[in-house]
């Protein structure tokens, strides 16, 4: 089946390298739609059923943040921003409008790809679209609300975005190369101890139930209940 995507993003130089790439390595699976700017994106959204959004932040007309506000209020399509804004409280944010993942310029055509076919898999129930659950750990798919032995646990975007990945594959033994990929890209050159640094702290905010991210020796990390 082919996924039905709409990418709106002002630079047209982006724009035809999203689309080179995506057409070339989906085979024929992603058919992408493409908007200059915000407004153009929103009268497509009305006349069309997508799939997928990949929208960046910082358009003219109307920015990222704001469309996904108008289209979360009636929508439950996934959404993918594309922003070079890398704060962590515009990364926050965006999830907290709704959003279900993000990358930042610049990024990995070959990553770019890859949170697509993720976010297509979830969406089209390959993976649990409500809920991931090990144990005392409880991500919430829709809020994006995370919860310890019930108690909410409040997460940065890095510690998010590995727990996602680890809860994903629960039971899995994850290498540092592959959270490294999943989290911070396949353009990331600097040291894969940054992961334990990152999972450190995401120990750290879950409290007790941080002893079910099990550190596997010269292998990597596991989730397990």
């Amino acid at each position: 089946m082919i996924s039905e995507i709409l990418l709106a993003e002002d630079d047209a130089q982006i724009r035809e390298v999203i689309e080179d790439y995506f057409s070339d390595k989906s085979e024929g699976q992603i058919h992408l739609t493409t908007a200059e700017n915000g407004s153009q994106a929103l009268a497509l959204i009305r006349q069309n059923e997508y799939d997928l959004l990949m929208l960046d932040v910082m358009m003219p007309d109307i920015d990222g943040f704001s469309l996904c506000r108008e289209i979360r209020a009636d929508s439950d399509v996934p959404i993918l921003f594309l922003t070079a804004r890398a704060r962590e409280e515009d990364v926050l944010y965006g999830y907290s409008l709704g959003c279900d993942d993000y990358i930042i310029k610049p990024f990995s055509l070959a990553a770019l790809l890859a949170k697509v076919q993720a976010l297509l898999k979830r969406a089209n129930g390959t993976v649990c679209t409500q809920s991931l659950v090990c144990g005392a750990v409880c991500m919430d798919l829709k809020t994006l609300a995370v919860t310890a032995n019930g108690r909410p646990v409040t997460l940065a975007p890095k510690e998010f975005e590995l727990l996602r990945y680890l809860l994903e594959h629960k039971g899995w033994v994850l290498s540092r190369d592959q959270l490294l990929d999943r989290v911070w890209g396949q353009d990331y050159f600097g040291s894969d101890r940054v992961v334990d640094n990152h999972i450190k702290k995401l120990r750290h905010a879950l409290g007790n139930a941080g002893k079910q991210i099990r550190t596997v020796i010269t292998k990597g990390y596991q989730i397990t209940e």
